[in-house]
């Protein structure tokens, strides 16, 4: 249960936030919100594989 929840997060996250590598961001020069977003997708990401 607990695995499809984070999998269906993670279509959420695809569809919704927005994706920082296709616009080349900098993670130096990141704001504190961007590197929060970031670190979220991470997680969802971590928790929702095999």
């Amino acid at each position: 249960m607990k695995k499809q929840l984070f999998k269906v997060l993670a279509r959420l996250n695809k569809t919704v936030l927005p994706s920082f590598t296709k616009k080349q961001l900098d993670i130096s020069k990141a704001s504190k919100f961007q590197l929060a977003i970031i670190g979220w997708r991470a997680f969802v990401t971590m928790n929702s594989l095999d």
